[in-house]
C-alpha cells in the first residue's frame, strides 16, 4: 500500500515541503531514498525501538521510502515521526485518512517520546501557506508553532499518543498562544542606567546610537564602565514589533535557540561572543547550515568586547554584513541568506596596557606598540561604526555621590519618539526603518544641514581627512540628534555634536 506524509525541510529561515512517500509490498527489505542524511538513515533502529516499546512491531514487509524532492537535502532526526507514521500506514495498522490535511515533524526517543526540533516557526509558516490544516510537533514546540494563526497546532508527548489520534482512538490537544499576552513583558530588564555613576557624555553617546540604530565603539581603560554601560543599552531600545518578534523568533527557531516551550523572543537580543569566536562561528554556515552570531543578533545588539582581541579575519567578514545587513553563505553543498540587522557595540583598552591617556596612571606601552594596537582594527571598519566614543575613568567623587540618576525609562521614552519620526520618515521606503539605514540618497534628502552646519562639516572633513563613508556616517548621526530634539532641521550644534563622535578616527587617537 502506498501512503504519502508531509514533512518540512529548512533550509536558511525558509522551510520547503517534504514528501514522504512509503511503499509496503511483501518481503523483508527496507530502502530509505531521496537524499537522506546518516541521522535520517539511522532513524530506522529508533523507530523500532519506539515501536517495540510501544506495544507494536515494526511491519516484517518490504518498505521504500522516498522523500522527495529528490534535489533538497534533508537532515536531522526530525523526520522519525513521520517515517514512523508512514511505514504504519502503510502497512495498515493506522488509519490515513488524515495524513493529507497535515504536516508531521518530531525526533523520536527509543521509548517513542518526542523531543524537540529546531525551525518548528518556519515550518508551522510554510505549511499554513500551502494549505495543511493542522501540525503534529512535539509538545516542547507546539508553543512557538502556535503563534502562527490559521492552522490547528498540535503538541504531542509521544508516538503512541500520534498513533492513537490518527486511528481516533485518542485526542491532542490543540495548543493556542496569546501574543498581546507576551509582549506586556517588554518593559522588564536586569539592568538599568540608573545604576551608572558618571559618565554622563558617554550615555549620552549610547542614548543616540540607540536612537538612531547606530553602531558604537567604547575606547577607554579597564574598569571604566565599557561593559556595564553596553549591557543596559537593550534597557533604552525601543520594544519590538510583531514583525520584527517573528524574525527573530525565526532565526532562533532555526539555530535551535529558543529553549523548550518558548513561543516568541519579545525582547531584543544581546549577543556578547567571545573573542575566541571563529569567523564561521560568527558569520554562520559549517557543514550544517546554520545562523551566526550576527544573525542571532538581528534586531538586536552585537556586543564585541575587548574588539582588539578577535582575530582580524573575525573582524573583516563584520564589513559586509554592516553595510549590507544581510548575509550570503555559499559552500558546495548550499547557499542560505541570514539577516543580520543588528547593532554593534564594541569596546576595547586605548593601548596594550590600557592606560594610555589615563589622568593618574601612567602608560608603559611606546608609541609602536600603541599604533599598532590600534591598526587592528581597519579603516575601512572603522568607517562602519557611526559613533567612537572616548572613556575616562569615573572620578571618586562621582562614584560616592548619592544624587539620583536618570533611569532607562525616561531614556527609552526619549529614543521612541526619535524612532517614531523616523518611521514616518521612512514610511514609503523598503527596509529603511531607522536612520542608521539611510543610502547617500536619503542622507542628502533628510540630513542635509543648514549653511552654517554645512561649513562647520567642511572644516572638519579636511582637518581630519575623513572619509566619504565617515561624512555619511556623521550626516546620519546630526539627523538623530535633531530627531531626539524634535528638530527637523539639521543645524550646526547637530554637526558639531556629531562630528565629537568621530575624534578616534585613524590617525587622530590621541591628539
Amino acid at each position: 500500500m502506498l501512503v504519502k506524509v508531509f514533512g518540512a525541510a529548512v533550509q536558511g529561515i525558509d522551510a520547503n515541503i517534504v514528501t514522504i512517500e512509503v511503499n509496503s509490498s511483501r518481503g523483508i527489505k527496507f530502502f530509505l531514498v531521496g537524499l537522506p542524511d546518516n541521522a535520517i538513515r539511522e532513524s530506522h533502529e529508533r523507530i523500532i525501538s519506539a515501536l517495540q516499546v510501544n506495544g507494536y512491531k515494526f511491519p516484517s514487509r518490504q518498505i521504500i521510502v522516498n522523500m522527495a524532492p529528490a534535489d533538497i537535502r534533508k537532515e536531522g532526526a526530525a523526520y522519525d515521526l513521520p517515517l514512523a507514521v508512514g511505514i504504519l500506514a502503510s502497512s495498515e495498522i493506522i488509519k490515513s485518512d488524515l495524513l493529507a490535511n497535515l504536516l508531521i515533524m518530531g525526533e523520536l526517543s527509543l521509548d517513542g517520546s518526542l523531543q524537540p526540533i529546531n525551525g518548528a516557526l518556519p515550518i508551522a509558516m510554510k505549511a499554513k501557506k500551502e494549505g495543511f490544516k493542522g501540525i503534529i510537533l512535539p509538545k516542547q514546540n507546539a508553543l512557538e508553532a502556535a503563534v502562527v494563526e490559521g492552522i490547528d497546532v498540535f503538541g504531542a508527548n509521544g508516538l503512541k499518543e500520534v498513533i492513537n489520534f490518527l486511528n481516533g482512538t485518542g485526542r491532542i490537544k490543540i495548543i493556542t498562544n496569546n501574543k498581546d499576552e507576551l509582549f506586556k513583558n517588554q518593559q522588564k530588564f536586569d539592568f538599568d542606567y540608573a545604576e551608572v555613576k558618571g559618565q554622563e557624555a558617554v550615555k549620552r553617546a549610547l542614548e543616540v546610537s540607540a536612537a538612531g540604530g547606530h553602531n558604537i565603539i567604547m575606547i577607554g581603560p579597564p574598569g571604566s564602565g565599557k561593559s556595564m554601560m553596553a549591557q543596559r543599552l537593550p534597557s533604552i531600545l525601543p520594544p519590538l514589533t510583531l514583525a520584527e518578534s517573528l524574525e527573530t523568533t525565526i532565526i532562533h527557531s532555526v539555530a535551535g535557540k529558543t529553549g523548550k516551550n518558548t513561543s516568541l523572543i519579545t525582547s531584543r537580543p544581546f549577543r556578547n561572543p567571545h573573542h575566541t569566536i571563529s569567523s564561521v562561528a560568527l558569520v554562520g554556515g559549517g557543514a550544517k547550515a546554520q545562523p551566526g552570531e550576527i544573525s542571532l543578533a538581528h534586531n538586536g545588539v552585537l556586543f564585541l568586547d575587548e574588539i582588539a582581541e578577535f582575530s582580524h579575519t573575525v573582524l573583516e567578514v563584520l564589513r559586509q554584513p554592516l553595510e549590507d545587513r544581510i548575509i550570503r553563505i555559499s559552500r558546495a553543498r548550499y547557499s542560505v541568506e541570514y539577516p543580520a540587522s543588528f547593532m554593534l557595540i564594541a569596546s576595547m583598552n586605548p593601548c596594550p596596557c590600557g592606560y594610555y591617556n589615563h589622568p593618574k596612571k601612567q602608560c608603559v606601552c611606546n608609541e609602536g606598540a600603541i599604533q599598532r594596537y590600534m591598526n587592528k582594527l581597519s579603516g575601512p571598519l572603522m568607517d562602519r561604526i557611526d559613533i567612537q566614543c572616548e572613556i575616562v575613568p569615573v572620578p571618586f567623587e562621582k562614584m560616592t555621590e548619592s544624587t539620583a540618576r536618570e533611569s532607562s525609562k525616561i531614556i527609552r521614552q526619549r529614543v521612541i519618539r526619535a524612532r517614531e519620526i523616523q518611521s514616518e520618515r521612512f514610511s514609503g521606503e523598503k527596509r529603511i526603518y531607522c536612520n542608521a539605514q539611510m543610502t547617500p540618497k536619503l542622507s542628502a534628502q533628510f540630513a542635509n544641514p543648514d549653511v552654517s552646519g554645512n561649513t562647520l562639516l567642511k572644516r572638519a572633513i579636511e582637518r581630519l581627512n575623513l572619509s566619504a563613508r565617515a561624512y555619511n556616517r556623521i550626516l546620519k548621526v546630526a539627523r538623530t540628534i535633531a530627531d531626539l530634539e524634535g528638530d527637523n532641521t539639521v543645524r550646526s550644534s547637530h554637526i558639531a555634536e556629531a562630528i565629537g563622535y568621530r575624534n578616534l578616527d585613524r590617525g587622530n587617537w590621541g591628539s
